[in-house]
């Protein structure tokens, strides 16, 4: 599987925009098109169908030894065959997370400022989300906290750093020159006319970016 520190595009395969039949395609074509990790978002699903549907990713993402990921419910990640999950600010801990996906989970979590992300890294995560840097709809509740914070936030953390929030293609370089190493990148992605493609062209700015800030 590919190590945390090699990915960096990060996908979201959110029920909110794909239906459940077309959930294996956009999760394929999303890994054709050189995502480093997937997630599954599936907010309102009881975890009986959420286990059902993750059971139907979670063998694609291992073909393309790619970390799959399931927003909440650490408690399934064994049984789904998933690599570990992610908590939000109001979920579970991260040491009760680890616990419950089990040895070698891969824990993630949201964070929303700078002193958040500070908290957050305490916990030891194995990676964190700093955003709402835009104003999206996948989170209409969160106000966006801009693209100034980006910078600061690597300096003082060593874990890797995943930026959301409104990510598009036409405004990742910007968020690629205020600092971003990893983003995730949801609705542009799933939405876009050619997924693979979309997925190729983002992937390709990320690793400019990290072999310029890496030489």
């Amino acid at each position: 599987m590919k190590p945390l520190s090699e990915c960096f595009l990060y996908g979201i395969v959110d029920m909110g925009y794909v239906s459940r039949e077309l959930l294996p395609t956009i999760t394929s074509q999303l890994l054709q098109g050189g995502a480093d990790i997937i997630q599954l978002r599936a907010k309102g699903y009881m975890p009986r169908e959420v286990l059902a549907i993750a059971l139907e990713i979670a063998p694609l993402c291992r073909a393309a030894g790619i970390p799959f990921i399931l927003n909440d419910h650490p408690e399934l990640v064994r049984e789904a065959g998933a690599d570990g999950a992610h908590v939000g600010q109001d979920d579970l801990p991260v040491s009760e997370a680890r616990r419950l996906a089990g040895p070698g989970a891969i824990i993630g979590k949201s964070t929303h400022s700078v002193e958040q992300a500070i908290a957050a890294a305490a916990e030891s995560p194995d990676y964190i989300g700093f955003g709402p840097l835009f104003a999206t709809p996948t989170k209409p509740d969160y106000s966006p906290i801009g693209t100034e914070q980006i910078r600061e936030i690597h300096r003082r953390l060593s874990i890797p750093i995943f930026c959301i929030g409104g990510i598009k293609r036409s405004n990742l370089q910007k968020v690629l020159n205020e600092g971003a190493r990893r983003v995730v990148i949801v609705s542009d992605l799933l939405q876009a006319e050619d997924p693979t493609r979309r997925a190729l062209d983002c992937r390709s700015l990320l690793k400019i970016q990290w072999a310029s800030q890496t030489s």
